[in-house]
């Protein structure tokens, strides 16, 4: 297959989550997929900008919907938290607000897509279970969505804005057995880690602990702010509730190019906090 549609990156994929984008574009590459990144795309303004300013937090988003727009391609987004604010922008376009430095009429001439939506429903599983090379037999991931691609619904347009089910499929086509849980859309706590790091470390165990009462032994997200905030933060939980937690945390397109047989797949593993390669080689997948 071949398709070719508009991307917007984020600036986390360049940076904190440069697995995520490498991956991204790889996984994509090897699907047919043509990612075509908006010329002078800037930065989306979250998390700060709709806390700020509620002008600036519509026009940073809206300029790159406006570039989209001229162009005239859907648009695939691999960062929730801008997947959430240019769906925001979106709706106030589309109710007619004026947003300054805004003055290309946007049509909606274009579907904003979050990544995962965009591999299960416009890809699909018919493309993608070819391009499987080695199953992910032995993984049991829980999937964590997080809160931002599903709610509020009336922002996202999500179809089960409680209970996606898109990264459930896509891991179940590579092989992993996927293990169910009603914990993939609470929120993580990611965006208080600065400000409330007490009630953010609280959220995040819970969801080690529900994922572990699932029995599942890894946790897959597509979300850079989520998957930081678990990776990098089970060291202070551990030392503040005296329970070891040592969780591999995946992003989703890291273990499609993983089953793809990617050869960048190890280099993508071998950044994250807590090493999840051994998990891998004890089930002969690396």
């Amino acid at each position: 297959m071949t398709m070719n549609v508009s991307y917007f990156p984020g600036c986390s994929l360049d940076g904190t989550a440069r697995e995520y984008g490498e991956s991204v574009e790889a996984v994509f590459g090897a699907l047919g997929v043509h990612l075509k990144e908006l010329p002078d795309w800037t930065c989306c303004g979250s998390s700060s900008a709709h806390v700020k300013n509620e002008g600036l937090a519509h026009a940073l988003p809206a300029r790159n919907l406006e570039i989209a727009s001229k162009i005239g391609m859907d648009l695939v987004v691999p960062c929730a938290m801008c997947f959430q604010r240019l769906k925001v922008a979106e709706k106030a376009l589309l109710a007619g607000e004026k947003i300054e430095g805004i003055s290309h009429k946007y049509e909606g001439n274009l579907q904003i897509k979050h990544v995962l939506d965009f591999l299960w429903e416009d890809v699909g599983e018919k493309a993608i279970s070819p391009k499987v090379k080695t199953a992910l037999t032995g993984l049991s991931p829980v999937c964590y969505y997080g809160c931002l691609t599903a709610r509020p619904p009336k922002i996202t347009d999500a179809r089960n804005s409680e209970n996606p089910i898109a990264m459930d499929r896509l891991l179940e086509t590579l092989g992993a057995e996927v293990k169910g849980w009603s914990y993939k859309t609470d929120c993580c706590g990611g965006s208080l880690i600065l400000s409330r790091p007490d009630i953010a470390l609280r959220l995040t165990q819970k969801l080690f602990d529900m994922a572990e009462e699932a029995g599942a032994n890894c946790i897959v997200t597509a979300c850079p702010m989520c998957q930081s905030n678990l990776d990098m933060r089970q060291h202070e939980i551990s030392q503040m509730s005296g329970k070891t937690y040592h969780v591999p945390v995946f992003f989703i397109t890291e273990l499609m190019g993983l089953a793809f047989g990617n050869p960048g797949a190890a280099k993508w593993l071998g950044r994250h906090t807590v090493d999840p390669r051994p998990l891998l080689r004890r089930h002969g997948l690396l």
